[in-house]
């Protein structure tokens, strides 16, 4: 998602954290958060970000949801070529608001989706403002988001016959953390993985899924 925008000087203060998740065809755990190819040597899925509070400016970002259809292959972190993209931006967003959503995650506001975007130039395929619904459960047990007619992402929280009940499969210092460094995995399976959009499409289940926490300021 590269937009060339102005000079970075006319960037205002700006801040947002929340989490981040995403589901993809890779296996258990995806490779990429570890700075490693794909599983199958390319990878597509869903990317969702929630701002639990932010601000760009003096225009609060509470409560908005950006999600992202994306496609690449080789390693993501490495070589890597044919990259595409489709972006989807919260409706209940005024205008303001979706000129801030623009800048940060176009990258063009700095801080890491500058660093991200300057990494993953992808060819941008579509873009709109959606109805975006999504859900984190607050002990991260499950998330999932959804765009009606376009998208399906659902996750509950990875679990297996040596994990004490309710504890969740966490990661620190991922080499390839897709949100930045500093950051907590928590790994998930995905129950639906289903994509209709921009000559995006699949329907699949049952594998690789993650939440990351995301804290982001800019412009620097």
């Amino acid at each position: 998602m590269q937009v060339k925008g102005g000079p970075m000087a006319d960037i205002p203060e700006w801040h947002v954290a929340g989490g981040w998740f995403d589901v993809c065809k890779c296996s258990i755990p995806c490779p990429c958060s570890f700075a490693q190819s794909p599983t199958t040597g390319d990878c597509d899925g869903i990317l969702v970000w929630h701002i639990r509070e932010g601000r760009y400016g003096n225009t609060a970002l509470d409560d908005l949801n950006v999600v992202l259809l994306a496609s690449f292959v080789g390693n993501i972190w490495g070589e890597h070529s044919d990259e595409y993209a489709a972006v989807f931006l919260d409706e209940r967003a005024d205008e303001s608001q979706r000129e801030a959503l623009q800048m940060i995650f176009g990258g063009q506001a700095g801080g890491w989706p500058g660093t991200l975007m300057s990494t993953f130039g992808a060819e941008v395929r579509g873009s709109e403002f959606s109805p975006i619904e999504v859900s984190i459960a607050d002990d991260l047990a499950s998330w999932s988001a959804e765009i009606p007619g376009r998208l399906t992402a659902r996750a509950e929280a990875l679990t297996g016959p040596t994990t004490p009940e309710g504890a969740r499969v966490q990661t620190v210092n991922l080499p390839g953390s897709e949100t930045g460094p500093g950051q907590v995995a928590t790994w998930g399976r995905a129950t639906a993985d289903r994509a209709d959009a921009f000559e995006f499409s699949w329907d699949r289940e049952g594998r690789s899924s993650k939440h990351i926490t995301f804290d982001w300021s800019g412009p620097e």
